[in-house]
């Protein structure tokens, strides 16, 4: 972020499209994208002292994308699955969104000449810092629900993702928990509720 942090980037982007704070603050997103997989992850496990923990971990290469975008200031979650990382899968699905501010990294794919073509305005974030985007939160959650078992097929992996997410979609409450940070109230001039 330049100086004067977010609050100046998303107050000269509304600026810019003729928008009020109050218009635009359920448009403005943290977006970005998750890499779902079968080469599984061990994670951490109970076990009594002195018991050997054996965890079964799949090893095939087989993958699917996730584009997530948070809105933190109503907690809603919006979400496409994606076969590829690449401009011609993320631009329609932005263009389906239709967020007035998108902020995300500062990926090659989003710096693309045709997502220049949106309608919105993209703000992108520092380089490696990715404590600084909603949408991580959210990964680390879904990861947590869906890490650490043995799938049949990555599309049984997709479907418990899908079902996560749509259980956190439904709690507004619970997403601003996770993701409506003080540094982005203070950015959206307004306050949790």
């Amino acid at each position: 972020m330049e100086k004067g942090g977010l609050k100046a980037l998303i107050a000269d982007e509304l600026n810019r499209l003729g928008k009020t704070m109050g218009d635009a603050l359920a448009q403005i997103g943290f977006s970005d994208e998750m890499r779902l997989g079968l080469l599984g992850q061990v994670r951490r496990v109970l076990a009594p002292r002195g018991v050997k923990v054996v965890q079964r971990v799949q090893r095939e290469y087989q993958y699917a994308y996730l584009l997530l975008a948070v809105i933190p200031a109503i907690g809603q979650l919006r979400w496409r699955w994606i076969p590829r990382m690449k401009q011609d899968h993320l631009k329609p699905v932005l263009e389906q969104w239709a967020l007035a501010i998108n902020v995300w990294d500062g990926a090659g794919v989003h710096r693309g000449r045709s997502l220049c073509e949106l309608s919105g305005s993209r703000i992108i974030q520092p380089a490696y810092s990715p404590e600084l985007n909603p949408a991580e939160r959210v990964f680390e959650e879904v990861r947590r629900a869906i890490e650490g078992k043995v799938y049949p097929s990555l599309e049984h992996k997709r479907l418990a993702a899908e079902q996560f997410l749509t259980q956190l979609a439904a709690d507004p409450t619970r997403v601003k928990q996770l993701c409506f940070w003080p540094w982005i109230q203070e950015a959206l001039c307004v306050t949790s509720s």
